[in-house]
């Protein structure tokens, strides 16, 4: 598993170093910041580790509503500064130096997996 993971985020790391590009692409169906980012964040949210705790203490303190309304809030508070601090960082660093950095960070958790990973099959 560690070996997957170092190949995932050596992946990532290179992939960032990748510029995005704006193209002109009127092909699909628009449906508009709030419904393409609502879509996209239901199908990442998906099964995750979030979801399954939600659904544990939902179970737990017999209050699904309480722990909805708890983990909701919690995730729009995280997600809303890191909306905030990215708007504000994007405003006043370069691109290159983020893109730069972010591609620094995965390589290096890549490649602490893959020690990990290799020590461990030993």
């Amino acid at each position: 598993m560690a070996l997957i993971l170092a190949a995932t985020f050596i992946g990532f790391g290179i992939w960032t170093l990748k510029p995005d590009t704006m193209d002109d692409n009127d092909d699909g169906p628009k449906l508009g910041a709030f419904l393409t980012t609502a879509f996209l964040f239901f199908l990442a949210e998906m099964g995750d580790k979030t979801q399954l705790a939600t659904v544990a203490l939902a179970a737990r303190y017999h209050s699904v509503v309480t722990v909805t309304i708890g983990t909701t809030a919690g995730m729009m508070v995280t997600d809303g500064l890191a909306v905030f601090l990215g708007e504000r960082l994007a405003g006043s660093a370069q691109m290159k130096w983020i893109r730069w950095v972010a591609a620094g960070l995965f390589l290096l958790f890549g490649i602490a997996s893959l020690i990990t990973g290799l020590r461990g099959s030993k």
